[in-house]
């Protein structure tokens, strides 16, 4: 939006703005400009919409309309996004955390406090595998008892762990117990967790290079080494699984998001790993989403 009409005082309100913002982009997206511009967010919003918007304001509205007409996705627009009880800084450093991630989420939490309730005392060890924004470990920290589980994030990525260290920044004492390493997978942890970890939960890279599914400005915008893997789309799933059978302890969980059709081929491969309890969840569409699988409670 460029020039925006004014009153006949040479002012504008929020309200007004945000109405012929909205005419653009469309109600909900146009309350989150207007909030991200304003610095004003929620019931503190409401209470400046009858108040004069500043043209510094206008400028940061302008300049965020221009990035969304180039295809610029909104939340990478807007600088963060919601992901459940988080609100998370994105950037194209990491991957627009999506609903579904946050089912994933929800399972590595249940189990990680299953696994604690059986075996109170010293902290769970658990790992988020290629965690780039820190969406499902953070979520891990700050949703379970503090001093229930010791969350490692690590990523490939250094831009990523950046991104990953500053939403930690946003958990307060909560966060207490994280801790990060650079490096791919498994090779990112330290050698005394091998055996112990009682969860690993990963959003891996699965999308086939060649999916024409792709839409066009997921392809533009966000991380390729965050999306695309070989073996149309199992060539990491391998790697973890294969490392899950021994990085975890006797009895811990394996987590994984996985494509939309993906359930069997990926269910194999965890079985092909020396995994047991198996199991493939589904999405809110009724997708493939999330892969779950444990290591033999009986195993020494």
């Amino acid at each position: 939006m460029t020039g925006p009409a004014s009153g006949g005082d040479g002012t504008i309100s929020w309200r007004r703005l945000l109405d012929e913002t909205a005419a653009i982009t469309g109600r909900p997206q146009a309350r989150w400009l207007c909030e991200e511009a304003s610095g004003a967010f929620g019931d503190e919003f409401l209470e400046v919409q009858s108040h004069a918007v500043t043209e510094r304001c206008i400028a940061h509205l302008d300049a965020m309309l221009a990035r969304l007409r180039d295809g610029e996705p909104l939340q990478y627009v807007l600088g963060h996004w919601s992901f459940r009880r988080l609100d998370l800084l994105v950037d194209p450093r990491v991957l627009i955390p999506r609903p579904e991630t946050e089912l994933v989420a929800e399972l590595a939490i249940d189990l990680a406090r299953s696994l604690a309730a059986q075996r109170p005392g010293r902290p769970l060890p658990v790992a988020d595998l290629g965690t780039g924004s820190g969406a499902i470990g953070l979520s891990l920290a700050a949703e379970l008892p503090r001093g229930l589980v010791d969350v490692w994030l690590t990523d490939v990525s250094p831009d990523a762990l950046d991104v990953a260290r500053a939403n930690l920044a946003g958990l307060g004492m909560a966060g207490a117990g994280v801790q990060f390493g650079h490096g791919e997978w498994f090779e990112a942890l330290p050698s005394s967790l091998h055996g112990e970890l009682a969860v690993v939960v990963s959003n891996p890279p699965y999308i086939a290079p060649d999916d024409p599914e792709v839409a066009p400005d997921v392809r533009r915008w966000e991380p390729a080494l965050a999306l695309f893997a070989d073996d149309h789309g199992l060539a990491h799933v391998r790697t973890i699984a294969a490392g899950a059978s021994s990085w975890l302890r006797p009895g811990g969980w394996l987590v994984l998001e996985i494509g939309a059709g993906q359930g069997s081929a990926v269910a194999d491969v965890l079985r092909d790993a020396g995994l047991c309890e198996v199991a493939v969840r589904r999405d809110l569409s009724g997708r493939d989403r999330i892969a779950s699988a444990r290591r033999d409670p009986g195993e020494n």
